[in-house]
C-alpha cells in the first residue's frame, strides 16, 4: 500500500513538473507564437520536450502519422528538398525539423523511431514526436492543419510545411510537394543566413 501511494505520488510531481515547465517556458513569448502550446510532446529518442522549448532558433514543422502511406512519407521528401536547397543556396543548413504525430494512440515512440530509420532521418536534425499531454488537435490547427480518422483507422489531413521564427511565429508556409515551393525556400534561406552566426550548425 505505501509502495503504491508512493508511486502515485511520483506520477503526481512528474505531471505537475511537465506542465509547470511549459508554463515557464511560454512565458514572455509573443501573443501570436505556435510555442504558447501547452503540449508536452516525447520524440523517437525518449526525449520529454515542449514546444516553447524550441525557442531559440528557426524550425520547421509539419504534422504526421507513422503509418501513413502516401501523404506523410511525401511530406518528409519536400522537407528534405527544402533543406537541400538552402544548404545549396546559402551554405549554412537549414533549420530543424520537427514532425508532430496526431495519431499517439498508435504512434508510440518505437514506431516514430522506426518511422525516422525507414526515412533515415538523422537525430535530432529531425525530431518525431508524440503528444504526451495537451491538445494536439488545437496545436494542429494553429499549424493549420486538419485530419480525420477514416473507419479503416487510417486518416484524412492536409498537408502544411510551417516555417517558424525564434519565437515560434509563423513565417511562412507551404502545402507545395514534389518540387519546393521557391517562396518557402527563399524565406527558410533568408532566416537561416540571418541566424547562422548565432545558431549551431546542424548536418
Amino acid at each position: 500500500m505505501i509502495r503504491q501511494w508512493t508511486l502515485l505520488i511520483l506520477l503526481t510531481i512528474s505531471v505537475w513538473t511537465g506542465a509547470a515547465q511549459a508554463a515557464a517556458d511560454a512565458t514572455a513569448l509573443p501573443a501570436d507564437s505556435v510555442y504558447r502550446s501547452a503540449l508536452t510532446l516525447r520524440d523517437q529518442a525518449e526525449g520529454l520536450f515542449t514546444p516553447a522549448s524550441l525557442r531559440g532558433h528557426p524550425v520547421i514543422v509539419s504534422m504526421i502519422y507513422a503509418s501513413c502511406p502516401e501523404a506523410c512519407p511525401l511530406t518528409i521528401d519536400a522537407i528534405k528538398q527544402i533543406r537541400a536547397a538552402v544548404k545549396s543556396r546559402t551554405g549554412h543548413a537549414a533549420p530543424q525539423v520537427v514532425l508532430v504525430s496526431f495519431d499517439p494512440v498508435h504512434d508510440t515512440v518505437q514506431a516514430l523511431a522506426g518511422m525516422a530509420s525507414m526515412h533515415q532521418l538523422p537525430y535530432p536534425v529531425w525530431r518525431l514526436a508524440r503528444p504526451e499531454q495537451g491538445d494536439v488537435r488545437a496545436f494542429a490547427a494553429t499549424l493549420g492543419v486538419s485530419y480525420r480518422m477514416r473507419p479503416n483507422g487510417d486518416f484524412s489531413h492536409n498537408i502544411e510545411i510551417v516555417l517558424l521564427d525564434a519565437d515560434g511565429r509563423i513565417v511562412a508556409s507551404t502545402s507545395k510537394l514534389g518540387t519546393p515551393d521557391p517562396d518557402f525556400v527563399d524565406r527558410v534561406s533568408r532566416i537561416s543566413a540571418h541566424t547562422a552566426a548565432a545558431s549551431p550548425r546542424l548536418p
